[in-house]
């Protein structure tokens, strides 16, 4: 493999490191106060601007999850995964328009906060801890794994473990100066990893234009691309019969045709940009309208993403059916799709590399400070304040904060050290994607009706969460046992495992429409009750010419591209 980094490679990788980290140092300097307030520290007190929110958001989302594991759904299943990016597009205008104001208009710093405000502090206090968990055992050790993974692919050597440390120790040093920094140094990681990941996409498409003798350029590499794996330029795939391909009924699996559209797609991402934590934080500190724009901003820079991260991706599908790429794709010792991305990279040209590399890391470091960000702010505000302590001051707040940022690295590096979860078995995207729609539909109804149906009672909402999560089990893992793979409300399908399975994001549509009528049943069943304080009106949804302008054309540029690969 061609995974030795040169010094010039070297020396971009460290003037990174080095610029971000004295950036960040700048900005915590520069903003820092004789006694640091909580709202100063988890939201940065509304001093982010609308492109630093949206550029941190994206920053955050965009991760080793997408790099690695969107890059290795690319290789296995093509342009349809870009469902997940593109569908984000059109809900983050709903989130802007519609979520923001309840939040800022009710002055809520933290998702559970909304909860309690709503229904009660039990359900604000179960779901504190679901998130707690989901983000340390799911999201940042997957992160971790995955850009582990990829890197020590790239340096080469029995590197896997000193890079799972050296990552959790650069995201240690740019969270614990709270969101100002976070946020701001995420404006330079998202330059970092869009321009590096633009670079990796030229490279990897050139590479296929000189396998097939055309030149060289990337545009011809994009119609070889096209040409040499149509398979993969489909957003939709039929459902299965009895003579489809395993192959292609295990892409049907992860991606079930039209019918994702009508469930799973809207409800992960629903509750990805509009109810969770690590997401929304970036604009709770500021006004609605900078607010706004930050996130319309961020669901710009969505529709690119595929690009970035999943066009490299096909491209190592189409080189290695055609006899490149065979080492690389079994670097850890066994074919792994997860490879793709790290495989193009071993072939960047030596200062490119470099940059790659940088990009890499910013996304999975910017990732990393954010998540721990969110942990932090929900055990020391949610838990710590309200169970724990409740005199604590602030300075003891954000005291805590930090050693939580610490605990919870820490925690992480150890259930990723040995893989202890298996993220490596079944595909880091669809690892993540999979486990955290376990309790996806019953936030997402709990939500809904919380913001837009006053007659939703406390008892609802936590039978809403704990049936969510007990129906998303039930289809994901015993369903087709227990009812067979033909019901009417279902067809399973059988995996490369030989067993019977629903695709996953159908689990999610039945598990939330299920939940959403037992919801409804159960507050209509209860006494007649005033909803909590949450203050709504139809002013707080209206939208100037600035918003509805991103709003158009963010919806024009999504059509296109819908009706270049539908």
């Amino acid at each position: 493999m061609r995974n030795n980094l040169t010094t010039l490679d070297l020396l971009v990788f460290f003037v990174y490191l080095i610029g971000v980290s004295g950036y960040g140092f700048y900005i915590y300097q520069s903003k820092k106060k004789a006694e640091q307030s909580t709202k100063d520290y988890f939201l940065a007190e509304g001093s982010l601007t609308w492109w630093a929110i949206g550029a941190s958001m994206i920053a955050s989302n965009i991760s080793a999850e997408q790099f690695i594991g969107m890059s290795g759904s690319g290789f296995k299943v093509g342009v349809a995964v870009a469902a997940y990016e593109w569908v984000a597009a059109v809900v983050l205008i709903i989130v802007a328009v519609f979520f923001m104001p309840v939040y800022l208009k009710n002055k809520i710093f933290t998702m559970p906060q909304f909860l309690e405000q709503r229904y009660n502090s039990t359900l604000s206090l179960i779901m504190s801890i679901f998130w707690l968990f989901l983000y340390v055992l799911v999201n940042l050790t997957s992160i971790l794994y995955l850009g582990a993974l990829a890197l020590s692919n790239l340096v080469g050597g029995d590197s896997f473990h000193t890079i799972i440390i050296l990552l959790a120790l650069f995201a240690l040093l740019i969270s614990i100066g709270g969101m100002k920094v976070v946020g701001y140094t995420d404006v330079v990681q998202v330059v970092v990893l869009v321009v590096g990941g633009l670079v990796t996409t030229y490279i990897a498409l050139s590479l296929v234009s000189t396998k097939f003798g055309l030149g060289g350029g990337a545009i011809s590499g994009f119609n070889a691309l096209m040409d040499k794996a149509p398979d993969h330029f489909r957003m939709i795939f039929d459902k299965p019969t009895g003579a489809t391909p395993q192959v292609e009924v295990d892409k049907y699996l992860a991606l079930p045709g039209i019918a994702m559209y009508f469930a799973g797609q809207w409800i992960v991402n629903l509750n990805y940009w509009g109810c969770n934590q690590y997401i929304t934080q970036r604009a709770l500190g500021a006004d609605l309208h900078t607010a706004r724009t930050g996130i319309l901003f961020a669901g710009m820079l969505k529709l690119m993403m595929p690009v970035i991260v999943m066009l490299p991706g096909i491209a190592a599908y189409v080189l290695y059916r055609n006899g490149s790429l065979q080492a690389e794709m079994a670097s850890t010792g066994a074919f792994n799709s997860d490879n793709a991305y790290s495989a193009i990279l071993t072939f960047l040209p030596n200062g490119l590399k470099g940059l790659s590399m940088a990009a890499l890391t910013a996304a999975i470091v910017a990732s990393l400070a954010g998540k721990v960000n969110s942990i932090s702010t929900i055990f020391t505000l949610d838990i710590y304040k309200r169970y724990l302590n409740k005199d604590a001051s602030e300075k003891k707040q954000v005291l805590v904060g930090r050693f939580t940022i610490l605990a919870a690295v820490v925690l992480s590096v150890a259930f990723t050290w040995k893989d202890l979860l298996g993220i490596g078995g079944e595909g880091g995207f669809q690892f993540i994607q999979k486990y955290t729609g376990f309790i996806s539909p019953g936030i997402l109804a709990v939500f809904l009706l919380g913001m837009f149906w006053k007659r939703t009672t406390a008892t609802a909402g936590i039978v809403g969460i704990l049936a969510g999560f007990a129906l998303s089990v039930f289809f994901n893992n015993y369903a087709p046992a227990v009812l067979g793979p033909e019901t009417l409300l279902y067809t399973a399908f059988r995996n490369g495992a030989g067993t019977y399975e629903i695709p996953f994001l159908i689990c999610m549509g039945l598990s939330f429409a299920i939940t959403m009528v037992l919801m409804v049943s159960v507050s209509l069943a209860g006494p007649v009750v005033n909803a909590r304080a949450i203050q709504l009106d139809s002013s707080m949804f209206r939208v100037g010419k600035q918003t509805l302008t991103l709003i158009v054309i963010t919806m024009l540029l999504l059509t296109a591209l819908y009706v270049k690969f539908w």
